[in-house]
């Protein structure tokens, strides 16, 4: 009876250092590890799910956390802006992160599903926006916003000459 009771707590023992072994290991892991973490500051709405998001002539809500609405103050005086946000509706496989191009490409397919579109600032009252020109599909959380254009040792960081590639300059042009 002493020997079954004495081979019990070893198993015991055994199964608690175990555990705390794959604790320790988890949390060393999560520790190194290179996550980050985002909170949406608000969602896209538009006038209907099924409205095509490639439409560039929408008028698109942004719904602001209202607790952020007077961060929104003074953003009326800009006439476009970036929205950035997470494009929930995208599912990406990991093994098609590495495909070749796909970071030289505006593709939905990306390591980290995140949106990034130049919008037209059509109107602000309280914590609504109101866009011409986003891509994100209704629901989309907001990320961030930032002022266009840029500004940077008293220069307006605008790009006027650029290059693109060569397919994308003939998909392009006009028949």
């Amino acid at each position: 009876m002493k020997q079954n009771k004495i081979v019990g707590l070893q198993i015991a023992l055994n199964i608690l250092l175990i555990t705390v072994e794959v604790h320790v290991i988890h949390v060393a892991r999560m520790s190194d590890s290179k996550s980050i973490q985002m909170f949406p500051i608000g969602y896209v709405m538009r006038e209907s799910a099924a409205e095509d998001e490639r439409e560039p002539s929408h008028v698109v809500r942004i719904i602001i956390d209202s607790e952020l609405a007077p961060s929104l103050v003074g953003i009326e005086e800009w006439s476009h802006i970036y929205i950035i946000y997470y494009m929930h509706e995208v599912s990406l496989d990991r093994s098609e992160w590495a495909a070749e191009g796909v970071l030289a490409a505006r593709s939905p397919k990306h390591p980290n599903s995140i949106g990034l579109t130049l919008v037209e600032l059509l109107r602000h009252e309280d914590n609504v926006l109101w866009v011409r020109g986003l891509d994100a599909c209704d629901g989309s959380p907001v990320l961030d916003i930032k002022p266009y254009p840029d500004w940077g040792g008293g220069q307006w960081k605008l790009v006027r000459e650029f290059r693109v590639p060569a397919w994308l300059r003939e998909l392009n042009e006009d028949p």
